[in-house]
């Protein structure tokens, strides 16, 4: 009677681990989404918006997009994965567009080939203005306006040239709202006919947009192979807290803001970003923990990349191409235990279009080895700058047509070479060696250096031993970005076929 009671008992823990297994199995499902196809209300067969595919994800299971154009966005509120089975969104090549085309019928042409609307979206504001461009024939028209960047005044409707825009405010934002009235204009060509402009808005904020916190936060998710696009605010708009979220193969192109933003608590992991034509290339905020590896921006307005606050922050084989407002900074906050951190390894930089500059500033901490900086000066005004096995060089500036987006670019040097210039404060922390320095000028503090004199820099600050200020560092074995490493692995292979890109890197 034992035997048989074992045999049984063994019998049930078997079957319970195959009902067990198999239950993991079938809880793991692939939904699919088709915009033209697909059925919300369906029990089988493809949903028809992304927004309910993510309403029914349950850990393990992958949401499936087709490689075509979706006109939503893709928003995760408190959803979770577990550590074993995240949650996937699998692009497959698509992309979230956040424009629509105008509604002709709300315009009126108030005198020839000038247009007015007054109801163009629902809910201004300042910030949203600030953000707002018009595509025109698939070309952005921002007016001389970024987020992140001098912006200028707005035009007078009758000092308006064919294919511009402005705003009229009726009522400015107060106290008790944010809102904003007031009408847009556009100037067309003498003749032409509205409908026949291609006129685009952006009226969704974001391609993603994640929110919550507490025990609502996203946890456990893995976002792949997408494209946001041509949303008034961020491509990627990570807000609330999240943990274990990956993100591969992204990209951010023509939003109003910034390719992709931390902000509060957020901790997240990307791996392959392209950030093409957004006012900011990378903005994070907050106290938030980012790990960005294989990352390529270009054609950036206000700032290539922004760190702020108190966060950790880790940029990896990557390459940007400067032509924004602003380069790189760190912005640290008031307590100097808990500064703004910024890690940066096998990274080139350069400058294609104007002076500008690297800065680090009080309460910052910047840890770099095997960097390139090329037509940059470096400023440091505070912090801690920890800089080893890099090189800080000088570039020629391009002729401003190559770049596309530069109405705030610098023009008045164009194709003379940037040299960069070295300035390092009487408060920073400087630990650096192994560096190769081709300058302009060299101070620290009140205290400027020559390259016959960088034996006494040496001297001064205790470091730099085994650093040279010369030139023809570029071909130096072991010193600055792995560009072969990076042009394999980190720029997009459609990037690198074209001429600009081909020569920008040496």
């Amino acid at each position: 009677m034992r035997r048989t009671f074992l045999n049984h008992s063994c019998f049930c823990f078997r079957s319970a681990v195959m009902i067990l297994l198999v239950c993991n199995v079938v809880s793991a499902r692939d939904i699919h989404v088709d915009p033209d196809k697909g059925n919300d209300a369906a029990t089988e067969g493809p949903l028809k918006t992304i927004r309910q595919a993510i309403r029914n994800a349950e850990p393990g299971d992958t949401i499936h997009l087709l490689p075509t154009v979706y006109y939503e966005y893709a928003g995760f509120y408190g959803k979770q994965g577990t550590p074993d089975k995240p949650i996937i969104l699998d692009g497959h090549g698509a992309t979230l567009e956040g424009s629509d085309p105008i509604d002709i019928t709300r315009w009126v042409e108030i005198k020839p080939d000038l247009y007015r609307c007054e109801n163009l979206m629902p809910a201004l504001s300042d910030a949203i203005l600030q953000r707002w461009f018009f595509l025109w024939n698939g070309k952005m028209v921002h007016m001389g306006r970024t987020s992140k960047g001098p912006s200028q005044k707005w035009k007078k409707p009758e000092d308006l040239q064919p294919g511009e825009w402005t705003f009229v405010k009726q009522t400015a934002s107060t106290e008790k709202s944010s809102e904003v009235t007031g009408a847009f204009y556009l100037k067309l060509s003498a003749g032409a006919q509205l409908s026949e402009q291609n006129l685009r808005i952006p009226v969704r904020s974001a391609g993603m947009q994640f929110g919550g916190s507490g025990i609502n936060h996203n946890a456990h998710l893995v976002i792949r192979n997408l494209t946001c696009t041509h949303a008034y605010n961020d491509g990627f708009n990570i807000h609330g807290h999240c943990e274990d979220v990956l993100f591969e193969n992204i990209r951010a192109i023509e939003c109003g803001d910034d390719g992709i933003s931390a902000h509060e608590t957020a901790e997240y992991r990307v791996d392959g970003f392209v950030s093409i034509g957004n006012s900011t290339g990378i903005c994070d905020t907050g106290s938030s923990r980012t790990s960005y590896n294989r990352v390529f921006i270009r054609d950036c307005l206000g700032f290539d990349l922004f760190f702020l606050d108190t966060g950790r922050y880790t940029l990896t084989n990557s390459v940007i191409l400067s032509s924004a407002v602003r380069t790189l900074m760190l912005v640290g906050r008031d307590d100097p235990a808990q500064p703004c951190s910024l890690t940066m390894k096998n990274v080139f930089i350069r400058r294609v279009a104007g002076k500008n500059e690297v800065r680090v500033s009080r309460n910052c901490v910047l840890d770099a080895s095997h960097v390139t900086l090329m037509g940059l000066d470096f400023q440091a005004t505070g912090g801690d700058v920890r800089l080893h096995d890099s090189l800080m060089i000088g570039a020629a500036v391009l002729p401003i047509s190559n770049a596309a987006y530069d109405y705030l670019a610098a023009t008045e040097n164009a194709g003379e070479p940037l040299q960069p210039e070295l300035l390092i404060w009487k408060d920073v922390k400087w630990t650096a060696d192994r560096n190769c320095y081709d300058l302009q000028s060299l101070r620290v503090d009140k205290t400027f250096f020559t390259p016959s004199q960088f034996s006494q820099f040496q001297q001064l600050i205790g470091q730099e031993q085994q650093s040279e200020w010369g030139s023809s560092f570029t071909t130096k074995t072991g010193f600055g970005a792995d560009l072969k490493k990076l042009k394999q692995d980190t720029i997009p292979q459609n990037e690198l076929q074209t001429e600009r890109v081909r020569s920008l890197l040496p």
